[in-house]
């Protein structure tokens, strides 16, 4: 057992290399296995040795640990670090010292803490529970051979696939899933789908491929170094049986696994996402603000005051003040909503901060099988020998297809329903005939026959297959009513057709006939009757795209997002989709070019070309990994097992709900329909959130830096302090509260067609140029205060208190509507109602405080009227600035947000 363990445990591409090279006889020694199966006991020693078949997935962690994940933000650490902060200032250091403690200020930052936490953690928990609805399995059963301890005869057995181990013989047909990676022993007529792992949308063929004394030919060896999905006798995990049967010996199950190591490679792993990287860019720039502003403000507090008590206290309070202690909350509130939008229109968020990549997306990566395309073979042309429309050659077509005994392949299916649909049943003649005998399709003739009588009581062969093997049987073709000899020029003829059909992505199949001879006629028919074939025409096949595809790509160039296609298929037929779906293809990358440069040399390349051809998996991630080193936001689309790894490294991963479960667990959004158009709508959703949220930012930033700016004016020269802190925790609480309403303000137009990321140079330039205009009228305040009012004494710092509280809150909530837009406010664009009404109920509220019955106890005083007029000339020169300056900030630096 040791010995099987270290074999099964080499890297899986080599393993599954060498059990296609190996005898028969080599690969069951190996397994320590023989024909007849494993005994029960070699089961139970092999589960307990290489554990169930089960492949590593990512689990949606519990609620508690989902709450406490909630919680992890760079801002809402800074919080809870400054309500520490305020234990001691606020409530332990006056406890011991016999004075009056105050827990408000502790009270409101932990407020902003759990409603911040709490709405992420609401959203993301019912996201991940709908996630985990979608989840289902193809098959949870494998046919295996079992037999006895004392006896050699083997029994079919149905098991979980769980409990498939390696060495386990299985029994495979139509319909059935993989359940591991096995090696052939017999098979016949087998056709597998490999589209969840090379995203190949055609059938492909899979045989035992050795010789009369179990060895693999030598033609047919798989090199060490090549791609493990080709080889021929090698079934992997997760594949499907199209048609045929097969008997196979498991090599690998799990994570061992082709499909398992591929999930086991992503699993719980997660890049930082361009959200996240700018989240923790803006995070460290306000902290950088934070502690080189709030030790100034102690000083000059603490050296013109003399109250270092006092000053730390102040000093605290401009720290929580200078922090935008709602951005948490607001981040969530805007992702919460954008994630409701789109989850009426079908959409599952799993990830709230994908709604923001989404918005700053501005390349999108995408599979082509079951994402651009249909994931579904239709016939496309049924031609004569000239490449016209036949509705002869439809009929042989319909004839050879549904007459077919046993399980029909993906292009007969496609024939059948063709013909089916209204508008070509017409020409289908269905009575009349009779089966006689059929000629199965097989890998050496590559053809399927059926004999039928007609009405006449003729028996005609009925021929389809690949369009060499068809010529080689044919001595004639019909033509416009005659049938002419199959010379040379027109054979060369027909393979220059059938080519051009494959140089436009076609899967091509040739169709003839012939009548049998009366004396010639029998009951049973051989292959050696395949001869002397008339050659009708041609079918020829396609995995079409979505109808919404070429409207889909359409609308998210003409909104900045340029779309690449990543797949594992081969390049004339994605050269093929791409042209109907409006991608200019250009000359495709292929696979084995992208292996043998460096990323350096790669990372121009990506800029340069669109389509990707003949990927693995890693290069699909490898692609996505240099396009963000390029300063790329890059989103993935993609539905299958080789998608997994980009889903997981891309900004914003993308899947649809018939997608593999890796995939869906991978994916940050999973599309429940079918229209692609919902991309743009998440896009131009995204924008939209992303634009409340730096609306919020930049607005509250400056402000907040304009405040400390002025707090550092008045404190050099006011003999008290120019406003306490629960002053200032409360304007700053209000005017929070106040744009809890920006997640339903609208987004100008032009801020909306092109991607948008976070952008920290411009906050930093935004805090520098904007904040200080509130300083000039904050000073204005000031000296309104000192001279007019004369509150120019300790005695009377409540007037100053009140005069500076009421036109620091009103110009702060005021001028949001002068930022919230670069066009002129109210004229050319208004705020959202919510807004509106918000905003004005903040103002009426800060009016109010003063003369309200808690004004003594946070330290404010009644108004003189006096002061409101003065108070009304200051907010309208507040908003003409800020006008200007905004227009000059706008042609200077060439963008608002």
């Amino acid at each position: 057992m040791k010995k099987l363990k270290k074999i099964i445990s080499q890297s899986v591409v080599i393993k599954a290399v060498q059990e296609s090279r190996n005898s028969l006889d080599g690969t069951l020694s190996n397994l320590q296995t023989s024909l007849s199966g494993l005994t029960e006991h070699d089961v139970k020693e092999r589960l307990a040795s290489f554990g169930s078949n089960d492949v590593v997935h990512d689990k949606a962690p519990s609620a508690w640990l989902q709450l406490l994940l909630a919680f992890k933000n760079p801002f809402i650490f800074v919080l809870l670090a400054l309500a520490c902060v305020s234990v001691f200032t606020d409530y332990l250091i006056p406890l011991h010292n016999g004075e009056e403690t105050s827990v408000s200020g502790i009270v409101i930052i932990l407020v902003m803490v759990l409603l911040s936490g709490l709405l992420s953690f609401w959203q993301e928990y019912r996201s991940n529970k709908a996630a985990q609805a979608l989840k289902s399995m193809i098959s949870t059963t494998a046919t295996v051979l079992r037999r006895s301890h004392h006896d050699i005869s083997a029994k079919q057995l149905e098991v979980p696939i769980k409990e498939v181990v390696p060495g386990d013989i299985i029994l495979l047909s139509a319909g059935d899933m993989v359940p591991a990676d096995v090696r052939l022993i017999e098979s016949r007529d087998l056709f597998i789908s490999q589209a969840v792992l090379t995203g190949e949308s055609i059938p492909v063929e899979k045989s035992d491929t050795v010789d009369m004394n179990g060895i693999v030919a030598a033609e047919q060896q798989q090199p060490l170094s090549a791609n493990p999905l080709d080889a021929e006798n090698i079934c992997f995990m997760g594949t499907n049986i199209v048609s045929g049967t097969a008997k196979a010996v498991v090599v690998a199950t799990g994570s061992d696994t082709y499909f398992g190591s591929l999930a086991k490679s992503i699993v719980g792993t997660r890049s930082q996402t361009a959200f996240d990287r700018g989240v923790n860019s803006v995070s460290h720039l306000l902290i950088r603000f934070m502690l080189i502003l709030v030790p100034v403000v102690l000083l000059i507090n603490g050296f013109t005051k003399g109250d270092w008590g006092d000053a730390a206290l102040f000093a605290l309070a401009v720290a929580v003040g200078l922090t935008p202690e709602m951005l948490p909350m607001i981040v969530s509130a805007n992702l919460a909503k954008g994630a409701m939008a789109m989850a009426r229109r079908k959409v599952v968020v799993k990830r709230l901060s994908a709604i923001q990549n989404f918005g700053s997306m501005d390349v999108l990566c995408t599979d082509k099988t079951g994402t651009l395309t249909q994931d579904k073979i239709i016939l496309e042309h049924y031609t004569d020998i000239n490449g016209n429309n036949d509705s002869e050659v439809l009929q042989l077509a319909w004839l050879n297809s549904s007459y077919q005994s046993g399980m029909k392949n993906l292009m007969d299916k496609a024939i059948v329903r063709f013909a089916q649909e209204p508008e070509n049943s017409a020409v289908i003649n269905e009575g009349g005939y009779r089966k006689i005998d059929e000629l199965p399709f097989d890998f050496v003739r590559r053809r399927l026959s059926v004999v039928l009588r007609d009405e006449e009581q003729r028996h005609v062969l009925i021929c389809k297959g690949a369009v060499e093997e068809m010529l080689s049987i044919s001595s004639c073709v019909y033509e416009q009513g005659q049938y002419l000899p199959l010379d040379t020029a027109r054979r060369e003829q027909l393979l220059a057709l059938a080519e051009s059909y494959n140089k436009e992505g076609f899967r091509v199949l040739a169709i003839g006939k012939k009548y049998i001879a009366p004396e010639a006629q029998k009951a049973q028919y051989a292959v050696a009757d395949e001869t002397e074939l008339t050659l009708f025409g041609f079918l020829t096949f396609l995995d079409p795209p979505k109808d919404s595809a070429a409207q889909a790509i359409a609308a998210l160039s003409e909104n900045g997002v340029a779309v690449k296609v990543l797949t594992g298929d081969n390049a004339i037929v994605t050269r093929k989709i791409c042209h109907e779906v409006g991608i200019e293809a250009g000359q495709p990358l292929l696979g084995n070019d992208i292996e043998g440069l460096s990323d350096e040399a790669l990372k121009p390349l990506l800029e340069q070309h669109t389509v990707f051809a003949k990927l693995t998996p890693l290069q699909k991630s490898r692609i996505i990994r240099l396009l963000q080193e390029n300063g790329h936001t890059v989103g993935f689309l993609g539905d299958g097992i080789n998608d997994a790894p980009a889903l997981r490294d891309a900004d914003v991963g993308i899947s649809v709900d018939t997608a593999t479960d890796i995939a869906k667990e991978s994916a940050d959004i999973i599309l429940l329909e079918k229209s692609l158009m919902v991309l743009e709508e998440g896009v131009i959703k995204g924008r939209e959130t992303f634009g409340n949220i730096i609306k919020y930012l930049n607005m509250t930033a400056s402000s907040n830096f304009g405040n400390v700016f002025s707090v550092l004016f008045a404190s050099a020269f006011l003999p008290f302090l120019p406003m306490l802190a629960i002053q200032l925790l409360i304007q700053n609480l209000l005017y929070d509260f106040s744009q809890l309403s920006l997640p339903w303000d609208k987004m100008d137009d032009e801020f909306l067609r092109k991607p948008r990321k976070w952008d920290v140079s411009n906050i930093s330039r935004f805090m520098l140029f904007i904040g200080p205009i509130s300083s000039i009228f904050d000073i204005s305040t000031f000296a309104l205060m000192w001279f007019v009012f004369h509150a120019n004494a300790p005695e009377v710092q409540n007037l100053f208190h009140s005069g500076w509280f009421v036109e620091g809150l009103l110009s702060q909530t005021l001028v949001v509507h002068m930022l919230r837009t670069r066009k002129i406010p109210f004229v050319q664009s208004t705020a959202a109602l919510p807004v509106l009404l918000m905003t004005g109920l903040i103002m009426v509220i800060g009016i109010y405080i003063p003369f309200s019955p808690i004004s003594n106890w946070i330290g404010l005083t009644a108004l003189p009227w006096q002061y409101f007029p003065w108070l009304v000339i200051t907010l309208g020169c507040y908003c003409v600035v800020t006008q200007i300056v905004k227009r000059w900030y706008i042609r200077r630096f060439g963008q608002w947000f």
